[in-house]
């Protein structure tokens, strides 16, 4: 069977070819009814091959899974539930239509895992690389919005899994590709057995598809949520910033994947600037009141509760497990 190619099939015989086997349509609008009772949350990101992601050994199934991931995961720091989602593919001429099926096999699988209703797509082309623009659409329920509760001192920050991991892996990642360049070996294979789940965290992030639906059940409403993806540094003064409170986090409550210390020993990279830091995480940071403590252990066992709110003069702060509080500085603020 002929390979098929962009010359061959058009754009739009392409598109329609990419939704066969999904359970979405082509060239519909992305757009969903609510009852007067929910609102609409959108978030978007685009994605540039050479700043975002590199296809030198970048898995394009993954790219499009970790794009999805992206924009769902801001929803979710919203409390928002998944509704419609739409993508945008600019084409550089070194890609054709095999390599855009293997992108959208991982948007499908990441939209069909989030329980997302619609997908819409175009293609276009693009003259400098691969790139992705992805739109989402989610719906939170008025009841849910009013429930949750405002912010108080020693209401706990918790975060949805291991800081630092994703910036680990992409060192690892960028650490054979110096290798296998210099070797001159078309054959050459990286290294990454011993840190396959630092990388895994960087190529293809996950996030729990029922967090939301899970915590409306329990009832436990979180204040604020963020998605981290420019390192917990940032994310801490966002919500120190939105939030009018202090916080603290705790250095020894900070959670690591395996083999994290001993990678950045070997790398001469410190983990805590990297879980501060690095990015591409995508860790769900929620502030979750005091009063829910004991069942929030309970009920959401993947959680860890890294630190609390605290009186606005605080600030933001790490707490040395000696007790000495540091101010917290995020890469790209400008400090007042």
């Amino acid at each position: 069977m002929a390979e098929e190619t962009f010359s061959d099939l058009g754009r739009v015989e392409a598109i329609a070819k990419l939704y066969e086997g999904t359970p979405y349509r082509p060239f519909e609008s992305s757009w969903f009814e609510t009852s007067g009772k929910s609102y609409v949350t959108q978030q978007s990101r685009t994605f540039l091959e050479g700043i975002d992601f590199d296809l030198v050994y970048f898995p394009l199934k993954h790219l499009g899974y970790k794009c999805v991931t992206a924009v769902t995961g801001e929803l979710y720091a919203e409390f928002s539930h998944p509704r419609t989602l739409d993508i945008r593919l600019g084409i550089s001429s070194k890609l054709d239509f095999r390599h855009i099926r293997e992108v959208w096999e991982g948007i499908v699988t990441a939209a069909r895992e989030h329980g997302y209703k619609k997908v819409s797509l175009d293609l276009m082309p693009s003259p400098n690389g691969l790139a992705v623009s992805v739109a989402a659409a989610g719906e939170t329920s008025l009841l849910s919005a009013k429930r949750r509760p405002a912010a108080k001192s020693m209401d706990l920050i918790c975060v949805s899994g291991n800081l630092g991991a994703a910036f680990m892996g992409f060192q690892v990642l960028e650490r054979e590709k110096r290798a296998f360049e210099k070797s001159g070996d078309a054959k050459a294979q990286p290294k990454l057995e011993d840190n396959k789940h630092l990388v895994g965290a960087y190529l293809k992030p996950q996030i729990h598809p029922q967090i939301i639906s899970q915590m409306e059940e329990a009832e436990i409403m979180p204040s604020y949520g963020y998605l981290v993806t420019r390192g917990l540094a940032d994310a801490v003064r966002r919500l120190v910033r939105d939030s009018g409170m202090g916080a603290k986090i705790y250095v020894d409550k900070l959670p690591f994947a395996g083999k994290t210390f001993e990678l950045g020993k070997e790398l001469n990279i410190d983990p805590m600037s990297a879980a501060l830091n690095g990015g591409e995480d995508y860790r769900l940071l929620f502030t979750i009141p005091i009063g829910k403590h004991d069942k929030f252990r309970h009920d959401f066992q993947t959680f860890d509760i890294i630190g609390h709110l605290a009186k606005p003069e605080v600030g933001a702060v790490v707490v040395t497990p000696d007790g000495v509080e540091l101010p917290i500085k995020a890469q790209g603020w400008k400090e007042e």
